[in-house]
């Protein structure tokens, strides 16, 4: 009998969005992979710095480091770049120094700090994936270690089937659950359930166009449908508040 539940499947990665927004990154290293590393890093506003001679940083890391969009030490990394004042949330390296990779990262497993070694699953607390961003939304494809080319083609594949304005839609539905927490502040359970019940039926019933369509007075008007518990269609919340809007027959029905 097959199970009512869902079925173990081992061997994946618990796959987190890591609010690292104001802490410290240490990325040891400044080539291609460190350069990709730090752009993953700044748009989630980490701070981060970066240890690694001058002269080998490549033409990004070097640009970063002179827009002072990250901070550099100028030499190899030394344990003291994780002493405990520095408050290191996670480090980052990308050498070409299997041996010097693999010390770091006994240290950082010692010092109980997140590591990843780049191109070494076995020593990986985290793995980075292959992300699809459009505004607020972000996608990630792993292949937890397996294929990381193949999962970029993924990823290429899932943007490509998303509708035109999906990150804009999400952030007007941002908006509107800023206006109904305005509205309805409640904070015992039985108010949270009602606010993201409601919230899942408008986004339920509504499409990516009419959220990119949906302007200040629609979110005004559709907020106040909240506390009957209704769920007006687009076409209604236009009719029934904007003046501005003319709805006319134009006999283009098809009617027979």
């Amino acid at each position: 009998m097959p199970s009512k539940f869902p079925e173990i499947q081992g061997g994946g990665s618990l796959i987190l969005a890591w609010q690292i927004k104001g802490k410290e990154v240490l990325v040891i290293g400044g080539g291609e992979v460190a350069a990709g590393r730090i752009v993953n890093l700044l748009n989630a506003d980490a701070k981060v710095t970066v240890v690694c001679p001058r002269d080998g940083l490549n033409e990004e890391v070097a640009y970063r480091v002179d827009r002072k969009q990250v901070k550099h030490v100028d030499r190899v990394f030394l344990p003291l770049d994780l002493e405990p004042e520095k408050n290191v949330a996670m480090i980052l390296t990308a050498i070409d120094d299997p041996e010097a990779s693999t010390r770091i990262w006994k240290y950082c497993k010692k010092l109980k700090v997140p590591a990843n070694i780049a191109d070494v699953p076995p020593e990986c607390d985290f793995y980075f994936g292959s992300v699809h961003r459009d505004g607020p939304l972000q996608i990630m494809v792993s292949t937890n270690g397996n294929g990381p080319r193949m999962a970029a083609a993924i990823r290429r594949q899932i943007g490509e089937m998303l509708p035109e304005g999906t990150g804009d839609s999400i952030k007007k539905v941002g908006q509107l659950r800023r206006k109904l927490r305005k509205i309805a502040p409640g904070k015992s359970t039985r108010d949270i359930s009602k606010r993201m019940g409601w919230m899942s039926d408008v986004c339920d019933q509504w499409t990516t166009e009419n959220f990119n369509a949906m302007d200040e007075d629609d979110m005004n008007t559709l907020v106040q449908y909240y506390e009957g518990g209704k769920v007006p269609t687009f076409e209604e919340i236009r009719l029934g508040s904007r003046d501005d809007v003319v709805w006319e027959f134009d006999g283009s029905f098809g009617w027979m």
